[in-house]
């Protein structure tokens, strides 16, 4: 039996960077006023203007009436840890104070089956609530804390990557593992989990402070052996950090190359943060084909520093946007974005909202080696999109309503908007999150009211 229907509404997806001017690169975006999002099975079947579309639906195909909305493809988030739902907004400590104070005794409670179950599915809810459909994702170092996360986004049909944090030194002997112990569970988690529907596995060593030179070199001979398996971690967040690692790893020249050193760059490898790269550990960094996961609102947060977005780019990395909650301060997408042009108006480099939007869908799913199946509303893509209201508060609505071009509206919706301003979200092809007319949360309805600005 196939499941379809039609999506009405505006539509906007990018094909290519549009650059960092105010005005986007030709043919780097399509944008329909009234276009329609053809839906068939999980997958889109076609994108068009609506007037152009809807003769060749079939009679009796629901049509969705987003009309007045904002239809573009889910947000991604390139480094997140689900963990730390719990520890959100929790005061004043910088990184490594914030690993001790908070967030190692919350990870502790992930021995728990049940609390790891409970958490990841409202972990997900958070995420849908948001707008992003696909995130990259640290667990812990429990094994239950993996099953947990990839049975609850399996169940609602979610494309995620995560993995087992991998840590046998320097923290509560209640989440240390061992170099082979480690090793033996990601092996099993792999076996069954990776490739699985939409889940993909990540190898997981916290950062190199807490793995000893036998881990990192277990982890290495892992990724060696598959080249589909994704890596994340953690690269010179916060100078503490830095010091810190210098002593641990003093044949190392810098961070990156105790990494290096042990196999674990290239490009799958995301390490978050980057704030405090040198020049050539940038022009490595791009050669061997990495991602920097820009984490604005933890830097902020934490007082780490401040990304150098441009000098990254330039240096060729390839760079994508992420929460980095429980550090950051929310899980939408949106609150990334206002994080991100604060940190670059600080460096006199703005975020433009077309660069803005373009991370959050199609970068993010290049940087992440995903862009052939999610990342643009395009015919064969998986169908993960996300209905934005730019109306969602008095204030936006009147902001919107004075703003004389699209790139306007969205800068205004980037700055403005927050979980409110998604009233809906698909993953494929299903409705997964939607907001009632009162404008708080609401099961998923095969029907949506139309709403008109």
């Amino acid at each position: 039996m196939t499941d379809s229907r039609l999506l009405r509404g505006a539509v906007l997806t990018f094909d290519d960077d549009p650059g960092e001017s105010p005005v986007p690169r030709p043919d780097s975006l399509r944008y329909w006023e009234d276009g329609a999002v053809w839906l068939e099975n999980g997958h889109i079947h076609a994108v068009d203007d609506y007037t152009t579309l809807a003769p060749h639906v079939p009679a009796g195909l629901e049509i969705v009436d987003y009309r007045g909305k904002l239809i573009m493809p889910g947000f991604i988030d390139s480094h997140v840890h689900y963990s730390q739902l719990d520890i959100i907004a929790s005061f004043g400590r910088e990184l490594l104070d914030w690993l001790n104070d908070y967030t190692f005794p919350a990870e502790c409670r992930f021995a728990e089956r049940a609390h790891a179950e409970e958490v990841a599915e409202r972990f997900l809810d958070e995420l849908l609530r948001g707008g992003t459909t696909t995130a990259q994702v640290f667990c812990t170092s429990h094994p239950g804390s993996v099953d947990s996360i990839f049975s609850a986004a399996r169940a609602r049909r979610l494309r995620l990557l995560a993995g087992k944090v991998l840590m046998d030194r320097h923290a509560p002997e209640a989440l240390i593992d061992t170099a082979v112990g480690g090793i033996r569970d990601s092996e099993r988690l792999i076996a069954d989990w990776h490739g699985k529907d939409r889940l993909a596995y990540s190898l997981t060593p916290r950062f190199a402070p807490t793995s000893s030179r036998e881990q990192l070199d277990a982890v290495g001979g892992v990724l060696r052996n598959d080249a589909s398996l994704y890596l994340q971690s953690h690269l010179s967040e916060n100078r503490g950090e830095l010091a810190w690692v210098a002593e641990l790893f003093p044949e190392c020249r810098d961070y990156l190359a105790v990494y290096e050193r042990h196999g674990l760059v290239g490009p799958r490898s995301t390490y978050a943060h980057g704030i405090h790269l040198s020049a050539n550990e940038r022009a490595r960094l791009a050669e061997a084909g990495a991602n920097i996961a820009f984490s604005p609102t933890s830097n902020l947060f934490l007082g780490s520093g401040l990304f150098d977005r441009l000098a990254t780019r330039e240096a060729g990395v390839a760079t994508s946007l992420a929460s980095d909650v429980g550090a950051g301060t929310g899980l939408c997408g949106l609150t990334t974005l206002q994080g991100a042009y604060q940190v670059g108006a600080l460096l006199g480099q703005p975020l433009t909202a077309w660069q803005g939007f373009y991370r959050l869908t199609l970068g993010n799913a290049r940087a992440l080696h995903l862009a052939d199946c999610i990342g643009r509303l395009k015919a064969g893509h998986e169908a993960d999109l996300v209905v934005l209201d730019l109306t969602a508060t008095p204030l936006m609505a009147r902001r919107t309503q004075v703003a004389e071009t699209l790139g306007e509206r969205l800068f205004a919706l980037m700055m403005l908007g927050d979980d409110r301003s998604v009233h809906a979200t698909w993953a494929s092809g299903r409705p997964v999150h939607q907001r009632d007319a009162s404008g708080t949360h609401a099961a998923p309805s095969r029907h949506m009211a139309h709403s008109s600005t």
